[in-house]
């Protein structure tokens, strides 16, 4: 009968050190192969569920005063689409049937690699759309957040310089946008922990209250904006307060004459907000609410103090 042959102490230690280096070596492989998160660098648009196109398009391009030229990120768009600039656009979108309670349709973010960010998503078991390309030659793709809030990456390939200032134009900067959240933990996980958003402002109608949450995106001075403690009975008009976006100008006043003589009679501000920015607010055909806001707080903000630096025209 064959004896059994011993395994040494240091034949022991060998065999476990030589365990240990392929175990972190298939580990560090694993982490080498995880795609990494390529840069968000603004809010590329926001586009915007509406009743009436005619309608919805004679405030935008005249009341707001925003190009309707198809220049742009505006070229080849298959939505009616407004320049705010040469990088950030509103578009519009039929309503559909039953009508949702968020009318922003999509609110679409610029990306540097949208094939990396797709495989970044997908990696983290985050469902995406197929990536299309526009007439443009934008490539983009669809997906949805936690709480079901619709959201695009778009990577760009159109020059800014085509496009210039209407005289008319209110904002020449597109903020931000802001949709109503439920569970805000579950919308940190997504929007913080995964994509890399960071917190620029929080406070509430109370100073020891949290009513609006803001994100700047993380590789700009865009941000969004969580509308919280929204009624479970808040009505469109209610709805169309909280589900809004943000043009940005120097000077409120300004602003505010510039909508006058565009014809707008309805014009809530300018006043200052919790924020400690001088700001306005206009509502579309539909009641979406338009923000008009300064770059930069003419005061201190309640509740808590900003913790990013404030974007720049």
């Amino acid at each position: 009968m064959l004896g059994v042959i011993p395994i040494y102490a240091k034949d022991a230690a060998i065999l476990l050190a030589a365990a240990l280096f392929l175990q972190l070596a298939a580990l560090h492989s694993c982490a080498q192969e995880k795609p990494k998160r390529p840069r968000i660098t603004r809010i590329d648009h926001v586009r915007l569920y509406v009743t009436d196109i005619g309608k919805a398009t004679e405030f935008y391009s005249k009341s707001v005063g925003l190009s309707t030229n198809l220049a742009g990120g505006c070229q080849g768009t298959s939505h009616p689409c407004f320049l705010v600039n040469g990088l950030q656009q509103i578009e519009l979108q039929p309503v559909p049937t039953p009508a949702p309670k968020n009318w922003l349709a999509e609110i679409a973010y610029t990306t540097d690699d949208v094939e990396q960010m797709r495989r970044y998503l997908l990696a983290h078991n985050v469902d995406t759309t197929p990536i299309s390309k526009d007439l443009n030659g934008a490539r983009h793709f669809e997906l949805r957040d936690p709480e079901g809030n619709p959201l695009a990456f778009v990577q760009r390939a159109v020059s800014p310089k085509d496009w210039a200032i209407f005289s008319n134009q209110v904002g020449t900067n597109l903020l931000h946008a802001g949709f109503g959240v439920k569970d805000m933990a579950a919308e940190n996980r997504f929007y913080v922990d995964l994509l890399g958003f960071t917190l620029y402002w929080q406070g509430g109608f109370k100073d020891d209250g949290i009513d609006w949450y803001e994100l700047q995106v993380p590789d700009g001075d865009n941000w969004i904006e969580y509308m919280l403690n929204i009624p479970a009975n808040a009505d469109h008009k209610a709805l169309g307060a909280q589900n809004h976006f943000s043009l940005g100008v120097p000077e409120i006043q300004a602003a505010a004459e510039r909508l006058r003589k565009n014809g707008v009679e309805k014009i809530a501000g300018p006043g200052i907000g919790r924020d400690g920015k001088r700001g306005l607010n206009v509502y579309d055909p539909d009641d979406t609410r338009v923000e008009v806001t300064e770059f930069t707080p003419a005061r201190e903000p309640c509740c808590h103090p900003y913790t990013a630096a404030h974007p720049t025209p």
